[in-house]
């Protein structure tokens, strides 16, 4: 197996596709939401370039041609990936069991499994990557991942305060890929896609960023624990490393942003605050990434902020 380096890619830092984000303050989290959003607090971060739209299998694909990396779901010590599978009918207890199906056939290549492709779908994201996949891709572009702050700082669009659920409606008219109808049977589709959307088929936000809410999850660098430190930062990076794990439980990365799974009658996580884990080294068909370029003085600034803390 090859993996990716930077010196796969002919223009490291390359910001082809990417919107200039400038650095600022604004109140991270949500004390209104969930529980996992609290505690809201003030983060600052300093300016980024980020791809101004989900990395799509178009792209990915070139990144596999000119390294021959192998996705997580390819391998073959443990092939395949999560796919979400409708049930016929309303199941009983709403376990994720009920409509989340591992298929050995399934990755970035065949979304579905065995049968299915991305003829057709080169514009849209891909999935069924892990962390580590979306990590070699950004690599090879001489990119990182984003921090959930950084995440949830260019979601907003300018907007300082917490953004409930407007960025995904304009009152009751769907303005984002997001589930309408009774998850998880029947998805009416009045935003016009059942499943994902290529990318920018709905309006950028202020930043000029597209399907930053709906669409698919995205990753970010952050470990994944619940809820927030509810302390003033500067260019937060998550934990320092792994919490405590539940028995059964996976590492996890936070990933941000919903999905086209998100319903108001199940997940609604269609906001900028909403967060959720997910296990690493997992695929879904509903998980992607962007990937981010930051300023050169970032870590000095970072470093000056917190001399003496």
């Amino acid at each position: 197996m090859r993996l990716a380096t930077r010196k796969s890619v002919t223009a490291a830092g390359d910001k082809t596709g990417m919107v200039y984000v400038p650095g600022g303050a604004f109140i991270m989290g949500s004390d209104r939401q969930l529980p996992e959003e609290r505690s809201a607090h003030t983060v600052e971060v300093s300016g980024f370039w980020i791809d101004s739209r989900e990395v799509t299998n178009a792209q990915f694909a070139e990144f596999v041609r000119a390294t021959g990396y192998i996705t997580h779901a390819e391998r073959a010590n443990n092939p395949g990936s999560a796919v979400f599978v409708a049930p016929s009918e309303l199941p009983q207890g709403a376990r994720t069991s009920q409509w989340w199906k591992y298929i050995e056939s399934a990755n970035w290549r065949q979304p579905e499994g065995e049968g299915s492709s991305i003829e057709g779908r080169e514009r849209h994201p891909v999935v069924h990557v892990t962390y580590e996949d979306a990590l070699a891709y950004a690599n090879w572009r001489g990119h990182d991942l984003p921090t959930e702050a950084e995440w949830e700082y260019a979601a907003r669009g300018g907007d300082r305060e917490e953004i409930g659920a407007r960025t995904a409606y304009d009152g009751e008219k769907p303005i984002a890929n997001t589930w309408q109808g009774v998850f998880p049977v029947l998805n009416t589709a009045e935003d016009g896609f059942v499943g994902t959307a290529p990318v920018g088929c709905f309006s950028p936000n202020g930043y000029g960023l597209y399907d930053m809410i709906g669409n698919v999850w995205e990753w970010t660098s952050d470990w994944y624990r619940r809820g927030h430190v509810n302390v003033a930062a500067v260019n937060p990076k998550g934990p320092p490393g792994l919490a405590p794990l539940a028995p059964g439980s996976a590492p996890s990365r936070v990933i941000k942003g919903g999905s086209h799974l998100c319903a108001a009658n199940y997940c609604a996580r269609y906001r900028t605050t909403s967060r959720q884990p997910q296990e690493a080294d997992l695929g879904t068909s509903h998980v992607g990434f962007r990937t981010v370029v930051r300023d050169q003085g970032s870590s000095t600034k970072e470093a000056k902020a917190n001399v003496g803390k």
